[in-house]
């Protein structure tokens, strides 16, 4: 079924998942166009109201500003921006090391199985959020490090699941018959293994991504995530939090904007799941 059809008889659910997500990608790309005022304009007094607001100060704002006076609208955009596009590398940094050396684990089994899966329990062993607070601590929260630190822990996850996956595989007849061809390791895993947990791989590629997006707004709403001024929907609802208190509802804001992504995705996640009807055996 081609992907015009898979969309034509996709369920209603599915179909507001996928709009959601682009939406949001459509805000990713196109930030700078469609956001009203700059990252960092201020635009009005503190939490000034949005169009419901007769008495709001400065310029007419949708959604109103935040404690500095910037414009929410357009630090939500922009925040799209920097938080997908950080979880996006993230997370594909983790499937790529994750899946590596998974597939390694698999193929090659004894010492080296035992060796990585020995690493992995290691880290895992670590409580997700005490052990990239203690590394961030102490080694900064720029992004090269954030990344680093988060990809390494979720990279844990993803060698667990490619290795299961590929020993599933790596146990057809397929695979010894490359074995006694003399393929290497690399051959092995890269033609006769990887095509066949592709899926099962790319599912969960999208749970992990709303894993490491969550995680990332966590960091940023303790203040060591992304940095400000720099826009980040976490570090919008800890600057913005006070503002509770006195009924101003602009922390919502882009507490609803994580919410909706991590269901949109889902939404289609699950769309793309009910499709998997398992492991290929075509080569």
């Amino acid at each position: 079924m081609t992907g015009i059809a898979a969309l034509r008889t996709a369920p209603l659910s599915a179909r507001i998942g996928l709009a959601v997500v682009a939406l949001y990608l459509f805000c990713l790309l196109f930030a700078p166009l469609v956001a009203p005022y700059g990252e960092t304009e201020i635009v009005g007094g503190p939490w000034a109201g949005g169009f419901w607001d007769p008495a709001a100060e400065g310029p007419a704002t949708l959604l109103g500003t935040d404690h500095l006076g910037r414009d929410v609208l357009s630090r939500l955009i922009y925040g799209a921006r920097n938080s997908i596009t950080l979880a996006l590398l993230t997370t594909a940094l983790s499937f790529v090391t994750g899946t590596t050396l998974g597939l390694v684990a698999a193929v090659r089994g004894g010492v080296v199985d035992q060796v990585l899966g020995r690493l992995v329990d290691l880290v895992m062993a670590f409580p997700t959020l005490i052990f990239a607070l203690l590394v961030l601590a102490v080694a900064g929260s720029t992004l090269p490090v954030l990344i680093g630190v988060i990809a390494l822990l979720d990279a844990t996850r993803v060698f667990r699941i490619a290795r299961a996956a590929a020993m599933d595989v790596a146990a057809q007849d397929f695979v010894e018959v490359a074995r006694l061809r003399g393929e290497g390791t690399g051959w092995i895993m890269r033609r006769e293994i990887l095509p066949n947990i592709v899926v099962p791989l790319a599912a969960e590629f999208g749970l992990r991504f709303c894993f490491v997006f969550l995680f990332i707004a966590t960091l940023s709403f303790i203040g060591l995530g992304i940095q400000p001024p720099t826009a980040d929907w976490g570090s919008m609802v800890r600057e913005n939090a006070a503002a509770i208190s006195f009924g101003i509802l602009m922390p919502l804001f882009p507490a609803g904007a994580i919410a909706l992504l991590t269901i949109g995705i889902n939404l289609v996640i699950d769309w793309a799941a009910a499709g998997n009807h398992g492991v290929s055996d075509e080569r």
